[in-house]
């Protein structure tokens, strides 16, 4: 070997022997380190191992006694503590009687039995024992009645409470908030069928057939697809509701013909309908006579078909009803004949202003006290639906004459009341204005977005 390849070996040895001088100085320091890091952790073995055990039995104990006055509890408040009473709100079931009842609610006093029964208030309460009327009671833990109140109707009730001197009653009403409801149907069968699905009470739909009732006949027009909006009153008492009453306004869509109605109180309170710009719905004559009810309709909605629909006589129509539906005069009258004659079988002729007469044939019976002269209002009940006379089934012959000459009464233009009192006119039509345009809110495409 040269001198140039020692030379050149040792300047190769030299850095890794550096290095490795260099890694041995890191193990050392770290071997420092970590014997330094165990210091504290031999220090606690040690003291743990070389502490005495700690013995309990030397330590000192004192009792120490202290006087505590603890509050005394008045003798009422302690009676009032221990009571326990029981409330219980309950309805009228089918069959129930006054003990029934008592004993349900767990009323077992017979103090409390025996003045409900014999009190002259309190008494009604068992004559008046509807299924569904409410009914809400205290009593103490032992079954003794301490408020017991009746619900007679939606505002009146009986209120009974226990006294010092025994039981006393009265008769209280219930302070009833109203808000409008608004509603909307389409007809598929029949009037109720549409106010049930959207439960719409029936008072409301006879409601509606009332104001409606010279421009539609309920029992023979309605159309499939006809719709109507409706806002009535609901009465609520702690916001649930309890009775429903006026219609407020309505609109109705009859075969592709819009009708629109607003209510209005005059000064005598009674509740009057015309159309938004105060024409006056009410007029001289009915378009049909036949109280419009839900047996009626329903029967009267199967009964007519299109070849059946509408049986035109000669003289007149015939409305095809159950036997026993009532019969309304169309207009004020005076009647000019009440009894049979030939083919009408039992028969009323009634005779209004301006030389028009109206009569109604079939009748099973005559309202009581009907004789010739009676004066009639527009909408009297007079008689009730038969099949006397000439007559395959139950139905009404109608007919409405002029002069003396018949005219159809299903198209006979009827003239209109009056429009409202122009002493009126200004309040009417902010009503109107706000109605209306709740209603225009109820239109079809926002049926589902407000049921």
């Amino acid at each position: 070997m040269d001198i140039n390849e020692l030379s050149q070996n040792n300047s190769i040895q030299t850095p890794i022997l550096a290095q490795n001088t260099h890694k041995a100085e890191r193990k050392l320091k770290l071997r420092w380190i970590l014997a330094i890091s165990c210091l504290p952790l031999f220090g606690i073995y040690a003291a743990f191992g070389i502490a005495p055990q700690t013995s309990i039995e030397n330590i000192p104990t004192a009792t120490v006694l202290e006087e505590i006055t603890l509050p005394v509890e008045d003798a009422a408040d302690s009676i009032k503590n221990t009571a326990q009473n029981f409330w219980y709100k309950d309805s009228v079931r089918r069959d129930d009687t006054l003990q029934s009842i008592l004993s349900r609610l767990n009323i077992r006093n017979r103090d409390a039995f025996d003045f409900i029964r014999n009190d002259q208030t309190a008494a009604e309460i068992a004559r008046s024992l509807i299924p569904g009327k409410q009914i809400e009671v205290e009593t103490d833990s032992d079954g003794n009645l301490i408020s017991f109140e009746y619900q007679l109707n939606a505002e009146q009730y009986i209120a009974i409470q226990k006294t010092a001197d025994g039981y006393g009653a009265e008769k209280q009403l219930r302070q009833l908030e109203i808000h409008p409801i608004l509603k909307s149907a389409i007809i598929n069968s029949s009037l109720f069928g549409a106010t049930d699905a959207a439960n719409i009470p029936d008072s409301i739909a006879i409601q509606l057939a009332d104001i409606f009732e010279s421009d539609i006949d309920f029992h023979t027009d309605l159309r499939r697809g006809d719709h109507f909006n409706v806002i009535y009153e609901g009465s609520y008492n702690e916001g649930e509701l309890v009775k429903t009453g006026n219609v407020l306004a309505a609109e109705f869509v009859n075969n592709g013909k819009t009708y629109r109605a607003v209510g209005y109180r005059g000064q005598d309170n009674q509740m009057q309908y015309y159309t938004p710009d105060g024409k006056s719905l009410h007029k001289s004559f009915l378009r049909s006579p036949l109280e419009f009810t839900r047996i009626s309709s329903g029967f009267s909605v199967a009964r007519f078909h299109p070849v059946l629909q509408r049986i035109r006589a000669h003289k007149g129509v015939d409305m095809a009803a159950p036997t026993g539906t009532r019969v309304k005069a169309s207009g004020d009258a005076v009647v000019d004949f009440v009894g049979k004659k030939g083919g009408y079988g039992n028969v009323i002729v009634l005779k209004h202003n301006n030389g028009i007469s109206t009569v109604y044939g079939h009748l099973s019976r005559f309202a009581a006290g009907l004789h010739r002269g009676t004066k009639v209002t527009q909408g009297e009940i007079i008689g009730f639906v038969g099949m006397t006379g000439v007559a395959t089934g139950p139905h009404l012959h109608y007919e409405f004459l002029m002069n003396g000459k018949h005219y159809d009464p299903m198209k006979v233009a009827l003239p209109k009341a009056n429009s409202i009192e122009a002493r009126n006119k200004t309040e009417f039509d902010r009503i109107s204005n706000q109605l209306s345009a709740q209603l225009r809110l109820l239109d079809s495409s926002n049926i589902a977005a407000l049921e």
